[in-house]
């Protein structure tokens, strides 16, 4: 990013994706990923994995059961595995230093959220690890929506628990799905994928 983001008009709240967004955690989730995955035989290439960026781990394990064929017995313990993997390597996470500055830059100043397709425990702990944890008046997780992105619900979640209209949101994100959810959300968003 060349310069300093500055907020369109009319701004008054502020929603930020965590994962690959204030958090450099992407890698570390396909590592997890594939590892959980290769006792179940269901590949996960990288480029699917990014592509589903933003889903739920239940999500996107049931989608990918469907496209491979591979039934899922114990979706529960799935998910557990697949976040302690991911927990194991929390000590690599840091922070998307041009995200985070902008964070930093409104705090105090407008109402800010986070909305993650992550869940409660993993989000909170890798908001924490980024020295973030406390910024946001709202985080929004897996388990406060039945719908997950690309349904914007999310979304307008964090702008209800921020009391502020979802026009007048930017949602920061890093994919196409997310992007996606904003938009249906009716918010601004900033596509973060080329900041670094």
């Amino acid at each position: 990013m060349t310069a300093p983001w500055t907020p369109p008009a009319g701004t008054r709240g502020l929603i930020f994706d965590c994962d690959g967004t204030l958090a450099d955690t992407m890698p570390i989730h396909h590592r997890a990923w594939v590892a959980m995955l290769a006792a179940h035989g269901i590949p996960f290439p990288a480029a699917r994995f990014y592509q589903l960026g933003g889903m739920p781990t239940a999500q996107i394990i049931r989608v990918l059961s469907g496209e491979t064929g591979v039934p899922v017995t114990d979706l529960d313990g799935m998910v557990r595995e697949k976040e302690s993997k991911f927990l194991d390597l929390l000590h690599e996470v840091a922070p998307i230093a041009p995200v985070v500055a902008v964070a930093e830059a409104y705090r105090g100043r407008l109402p800010m959220a986070v909305a993650s397709g992550g869940y409660r425990a993993v989000v909170l702990q890798t908001l924490t690890k980024v020295g973030i944890g406390d910024w946001f008046d709202a985080v929004v997780c897996a388990e406060d929506t039945a719908r997950h992105k690309p349904d914007p619900d999310v979304f307008l979640e964090a702008a209800r628990r921020l009391g502020v209209p979802p026009e007048s949101c930017v949602v920061f994100e890093d994919t196409d799905i997310g992007l996606e959810a904003a938009k249906r959300a009716g918010m601004g968003a900033a596509d973060v994928r080329d900041w670094r």
